[in-house]
């Protein structure tokens, strides 16, 4: 008997502040006896890439790791897990005679998750160097490490999971590293490398189903100027 006659198809749905959220499908076992399917559904982890839920292949670099957490008739509802550069985008960025400087810290924001995130960074010529390398000291490596963990801490406080996961795709958090480090030594190509959820909140219902509500902009436009329509002159009265 072919196993596959014995599966069921389940709609894979992602979180809102994706662009495209229909990921695909998965399958698992017919709910046979106390075993449910929808029970062998909860903690599955799909890894995706960001190319595909955004529609940008500029960003295919970055894979996101979704997990399920609740099932709603035949669709798997999944929140954010993790995320990663692909393996063939770290080796392009790693050349000779220049220095990788890497830290991470953990944040919590303020829909009570804890994540930890891993930032990176190189070393790159000065303006009208001669020298071929760009070797950073260790204690301006230490400075830079002591820089980016303020930087993350700062650009985290204060922020939800949608709120902080908005700052990963622009690149806003490497932007501010590469910027505020240039005193110290000239980087390039910064980035948060990698961010997992350590421990994340009690699971609700309600929380999920606003995070895959679809956000409409909804924002009140007054008249424009010069479009009024006239108020139509007094007609002269005659005896």
């Amino acid at each position: 008997m072919d196993p596959f006659t014995r599966k069921e198809w389940y709609d894979i749905k992602a979180p809102s502040m994706f662009k495209n959220t229909e990921v695909g499908k998965t399958f698992v076992n017919q709910t046979a006896g106390k075993i449910l399917a929808s029970e062998n559904l909860i903690g599955r982890v799909f890894e995706v890439s960001l190319a595909d839920l955004n529609k940008d292949e500029d960003r295919a670099y970055r894979t996101i790791r979704l997990v399920a957490e609740s099932v709603q008739g035949k669709t798997v509802l999944t929140n954010f897990h993790s995320m990663g550069f692909t393996t063939d985008k770290v080796k392009g960025l790693v050349k000779k005679w220049q220095t990788l400087i890497e830290a991470r810290t953990e944040v919590k924001t303020t829909d009570g998750y804890t994540l930890r995130l891993f930032a990176i960074g190189f070393t790159k010529k000065r303006p009208n160097q001669v020298k071929v390398t760009s070797y950073a000291s260790s204690s301006q490596a230490k400075q830079i490490r002591k820089k980016m963990i303020d930087i993350i801490l700062r650009e985290a406080a204060n922020c939800d999971l949608r709120q902080l996961f908005s700052k990963f795709v622009p690149e806003t958090i490497g932007k501010h590293i590469e910027t505020e480090c240039q005193g110290i030594y000239p980087l390039r190509d910064c980035f948060v490398r990698k961010a997992k959820i350590i421990r994340r909140p009690k699971f609700d219902a309600f929380k999920l189903a606003e995070l895959h509500a679809e956000t409409k902009a909804t924002e009140e436009t007054g008249t424009p100027v010069g479009t009024t329509a006239a108020t139509p002159a007094p007609q002269p009265t005659t005896a």
